[in-house]
């Protein structure tokens, strides 16, 4: 990518629905292997309702429709109002169409006929919804109730609750709230290699857009035009018409804010020369999502005390990914993170005392009280951080972690270490007996206000290490290079294998 406008990545490529047929036979074979250890027949439907569109309060207006997750995840399927069924005996997938009125075609376009759906999602047979018990129960093969195995759980990130199907005639099932959850999640925890190859794209065009915002990024600007760039760049050249999440665009103070960018804090302050910017943002493609964090300073320079803060923090985030494989405990990986940074803060001063002392007294969760990183996918905090009866750690800053599992390969995890200037954790750790005796006040206070540093890095774990999936500058001398028009190399990756 030279400094023009540009993209190496246009036009985006084509994924296959085959990575969507993947997934079912995946879900079918695990779900039929623990139907299988329990002594229970192979029999019965999957069945998920698809999402519906949604109108903005009491008025006409819908927002741009993406679809629910786990429909997304086993279907590929761009519209609303479908229902998906699988058949537990034969593997066999069914998709269940809204029957549209004909003005639908006036005002919305054309009305596809079922075989266009079962061509373009690659599945065994379509229906109307209107058609799902009487479809169902002519496919069933077994003596009584068909049995439906429909999807309830709880989302640990959410604390919110997975919706099980409902149409009617469901009474004339018989239905199974328990089983499906589970699975289904520990499925969309692994990737497969198409799975990994459309994440690799939407890493790529999110850390492409990355760069064009680092080279425009100027003094007096507004941080939404920030945000504009980044948005025009995905859109443009990626066709990603979804984020992952809100943009968090954040300069100066506001960069200790670790959600910023929602409605009551708009991403809309002036930048000025001298603010460190604090960059989240990730791009949607076909479904799957990027998360990625770049921090710079504004003009293009950094200073003695913003290279302090971010070389405690890009230093957590590469010994954190030189250590990561299969079997490294996450919990572990975030301490690893804490006690490097906080290293860093006593080598330049701003700490004092036994670093291990600091350790105990949880003081790393002063600087950085969020969870090191979460599993990423279809959500941006996928599914399964916590598996049924795993304990959430309780301690400060461990208890925002989003999983605690160990690695295992072909999981797909971010890495977000953080540093934070935050006062309404600074102050009581300082004024604290427990902690007090760990501060240099004097070098604190000049970092008052100065706002926060976090740097963040999508990985997928291989057999004996991982793989950076992020492309941006992260050294010093690149990001001031790349700030001044010096040229950022990335490259198509897409392919079936995954990876880069």
């Amino acid at each position: 990518m030279d400094s023009s406008s540009s993209s190496s990545l246009y036009p985006p490529p084509e994924v296959p629905k085959k990575l969507h047929l993947e997934n079912r036979e995946k879900l079918i074979k695990h779900l039929r292997e623990s139907l299988d250890s329990s002594s229970r027949p192979l029999r019965g439907f999957v069945l998920l309702q698809g999402g519906q569109e949604q109108t903005r309060y009491c008025t006409d207006h819908e927002d741009i429709f993406r679809q629910e997750s786990f429909f997304a995840y086993l279907f590929g399927v761009r519209e609303p109002g479908f229902y998906g069924a699988i058949d537990v005996d034969t593997g066999k997938s069914i998709l269940f169409a809204p029957r549209l009125p004909a003005e639908y075609a006036v005002w919305m376009g054309e009305i596809k006929a079922p075989n266009y759906f079962k061509e373009t999602y690659m599945v065994s047979m379509v229906h109307y919804t209107d058609e799902i018990t009487e479809v169902l129960n002519n496919q069933y093969q077994g003596s009584g109730k068909p049995l439906l195995f429909l999807l309830h759980g709880l989302n640990t990130d959410s604390k919110n609750f997975s919706k099980p199907a409902e149409f009617e005639g469901i009474e004339k099932f018989e239905t199974d709230l328990k089983t499906l959850h589970p699975i289904l999640t520990e499925c969309r925890v692994l990737k497969s290699n198409l799975e990994l190859a459309v994440i690799q794209y939407a890493n790529d065009i999110s850390s492409e857009a990355h760069v064009e915002v680092m080279r425009k990024t100027k003094p007096a600007m507004k941080e939404y035009q920030m945000e504009s760039i980044f948005l025009h760049h995905t859109y443009f050249y990626g066709s990603c018409r979804h984020c992952s999440y809100t943009c968090i665009c954040a300069t100066g103070d506001n960069s200790s804010v670790l959600h910023y960018g929602h409605a009551a804090a708009p991403n809309d302050r002036t930048l000025r020369d001298g603010d460190m910017a604090l960059l989240d943002m990730g791009a949607e493609f076909n479904f799957y999502g990027s998360d990625i964090t770049c921090s710079f300073p504004v003009n293009g320079k950094f200073t003695s005390n913003q290279r302090l803060i971010y070389n405690a923090v890009l230093d957590a985030h590469d010994v954190v990914i030189s250590t990561m494989k299969p079997g490294v405990n996450w919990v572990d990986m975030h301490k690893l993170a804490e006690k490097t940074i906080l290293q860093s803060l006593k080598k330049g001063s701003l700490l004092v005392g036994d670093v291990d002392e600091m350790m105990v007294e949880r003081l790393g969760s002063v600087f950085m009280p969020h969870g090191l990183g979460h599993l990423m996918g279809i959500d941006t905090h996928d599914p399964g951080g916590y598996l049924k009866g795993a304990e959430r750690p309780k301690e400060p800053g461990l208890r925002s972690l989003r999983t605690s599992r160990d690695l295992m390969e072909k999981m797909v995890i971010t890495v977000e270490p953080g540093c934070y200037f935050i006062d309404a954790l600074l102050v009581p750790a300082m004024e604290s007996p427990k902690t007090s005796k760990f501060f240099n006040r004097e070098a604190i206070t000049k970092f008052r206000g100065f706002g926060g540093v976090r740097i963040e890095s999508n990985l997928y774990v291989t057999s004996d290490g991982c793989v950076n999936m992020t492309k941006v500058p992260r050294k010093v001398e690149d990001v001031e290079g790349v700030m001044s028009g010096a040229p950022w190399p990335i490259k198509k990756s897409i392919h079936e294998n995954g990876g880069s």
